[in-house]
């Protein structure tokens, strides 16, 4: 049973220590860069010179983890767009979504999957139709839980994308 409900609150300055913490953990580490190398990319979101919309959610007003809104048009720039070309095969108000849970013990209860879910919904509530999520297709857990929450891969960028899986957000109208 997930606590209710799940709630999104924008990031902001004075959240950064407690986001360094979450980020020193292992199942962080596991996936993110180096947390201070993270940090300092997510300042830059707050200042405004990247455009990427880092929120926090959270669980029966409990801070749970990190979710973040990125706009494909805004990456196709180096060093992105030399590390990830595959974003030029997608439209230009396409955006992407990450996530973490705060806590490992957290992992596995289906709050990634609700949380997704959640998000995406206010996403497409704000006019977003081509959300995609790119897991490193190892991490397992992550792929499956984007699978529950409606995430399928994208077979056009199939083998294209180094180690991460290119998966898109899909209603019964989308086609991959």
């Amino acid at each position: 049973m997930l606590p209710e409900p799940i709630t999104f609150r924008s990031l902001g300055a004075s959240d950064l220590p407690m986001l360094a913490e979450w980020m020193e953990q292992p199942h962080w580490r596991e996936w993110w860069g180096d947390p201070e190398t993270e940090i300092g990319f997510i300042r830059n979101m707050l200042d405004g010179t990247d455009s990427t919309e880092p929120y926090l959610f959270f669980l029966d007003g409990l801070p749970a983890g990190y979710i973040q809104c990125w706009h494909i048009a805004d990456a196709r720039v180096d060093p992105w767009l030399t590390e990830a070309p595959w974003i030029m095969d997608l439209p230009d108000d396409a955006v992407g979504v990450d996530l973490s849970l705060a806590d490992p013990a957290l992992l596995s209860k289906g709050i990634g999957t609700a949380t997704l879910t959640a998000f995406v919904a206010r996403l497409r509530a704000s006019g977003h139709n081509f959300i995609i999520i790119d897991p490193d297709a190892t991490n397992i857990r992550a792929v499956r839980a984007y699978e529950k929450s409606g995430f399928r891969p994208i077979e056009s960028l199939q083998g294209r994308t180094g180690d991460c899986l290119i998966m898109r957000h899909c209603t019964k109208d989308d086609t991959l």
